[in-house]
């Protein structure tokens, strides 16, 4: 960054869990042989992978010495309490006494902390994120611009969005809600196969003699097949057109990876589960894929801006993807999205936005398949009276 040093730094870090709990678990209704452990905790059968039965996040929220607030979030889903104590018991001694405006440094000493001991990923990183969207809500609100100018200024002032999940029980269901979607003005959607309990071939069948020709329609994996498996689904899904696949083989199989982005015929998505710009490398380089799906809830803005770059260099396109959350790491990503090049959709957590959108109605809006973008200084978002009143303060 490029603007002088502040006379302002950072005074006290504190962390938040905040309530995002609903009737419905996320993805829809627990499927035949999924149950809720004593934890709180059931298993999708479809993708093995554990999920809370109520929903919740982690906010980070910093203040400076002269009372500036910047709100970090990160991905709060599974074991909050982990997270939240790398950022009280480790980060915050680090982070206390800084320049907002020094983020980018500020990020590569933290991570930098723990690299002789591996972590490059997982919790630590994702508490890092937290902190690092909070240093540039403040960044931008103390030089009077939104992140995105920061980043190099707006590209784009809207930003295409589609409808991610169907949470409903039944294909006839599901078919129902992507249509009064379309009916809204989106025309591009993605199913999950854990919970398209005929096979992603029939829900996708039926999704495209519901909508029509000209929609599109993507498939999140969810990291479930062998390269072998998915190249057998992609000949089977090939006259149904899919938009793209995402996920399609478990994250540490890059060479499986490979082989179904060249010999599938498809566009392959992947990358919500990264943290940094060297998970990307080591997919981008080998030409494991098409698309960068990258997380801010996992990367914070500093290490999303560097996965599109990087992306965008490799001409891949750029589809960021959106986590369950309380609406603070949406805006930072959205902020992002708007300034860098090569991003041609964003995922729209419809089930999550609607419910817990935490911030005034006319700051950030995706109406008529498209997101409107905020315009105030740093992320653009404050949390309203509502959300405030289901944060919880953890203790230091």
């Amino acid at each position: 960054m490029n603007e002088g040093e502040s006379q302002d730094t950072i005074a006290t870090v504190e962390v938040y869990l905040v309530d995002l709990s609903q009737d419905k678990p996320y993805l829809g209704s627990l499927r035949e042989g999924e149950t809720v452990n004593e934890s709180g905790y059931f298993v999708r059968l479809g993708n093995r992978t554990v999920y809370p039965r109520k929903n919740r996040s982690l906010v980070v929220k910093l203040t400076t010495d002269d009372g500036v607030i910047g709100w970090g979030e990160t991905y709060g889903l599974v074991a909050p309490q982990a997270t939240a104590a790398i950022i009280s018991d480790l980060l915050t001694g680090f982070v206390i006494g800084r320049d907002p405006f020094e983020v980018e440094a500020v990020h590569d000493e933290l991570y930098d902390l723990m690299r002789v001991r591996g972590y490059t990923g997982g919790f630590y990183l994702d508490a890092l994120a937290a902190i690092d969207i909070a240093l540039w809500d403040i960044a931008g609100k103390m030089a009077g611009v939104p992140v995105a100018e920061l980043l190099g200024g707006f590209q784009r002032q809207q930003i295409p969005a589609y409808v991610s999940g169907l949470p409903e029980d039944t294909l006839s269901r599901r078919c129902e809600l992507a249509k009064s979607w379309q009916d809204r003005g989106f025309h591009s959607l993605k199913f999950a196969l854990p919970v398209a309990d005929d096979g992603a071939v029939a829900e996708i069948k039926a999704l495209r003699e519901t909508l029509g020709d000209d929609a599109r329609i993507a498939i999140d994996l969810h990291w479930s097949l062998t390269a072998p498996e998915c190249l057998t689904l992609t000949e089977e899904l090939a006259p149904f057109r899919p938009w793209f696949l995402e996920a399609p083989v478990a994250t540490e199989e890059i060479e499986s990876l490979q082989e179904v982005a060249q010999k599938s015929g498809e566009r392959i998505a992947v990358g919500e589960e990264w943290r940094t710009a060297y998970d990307a490398r080591l997919r981008i380089d080998r030409g494991a894929c098409h698309i960068v799906q990258p997380e801010m809830g996992h990367t914070g803005i500093t290490q999303f801006k560097r996965i599109a770059e990087y992306a965008h260099q490799h001409e891949l396109e750029i589809i960021p993807h959106a986590t369950i959350g309380s609406g603070i790491f949406l805006a930072a990503s959205l902020q992002a999205s708007a300034a860098l090049k090569g991003v041609t959709s964003h995922e729209f957590q419809h089930s999550i936005f609607d419910p817990f959108r935490h911030f005034t109605s006319d700051v950030l809006k995706c109406e008529l398949g498209k997101f409107d973008l905020p315009q105030s200084p740093g992320i653009g978002v404050e949390p309203s009276e509502t959300m405030l009143e289901s944060m919880t303060l953890i203790p230091s």
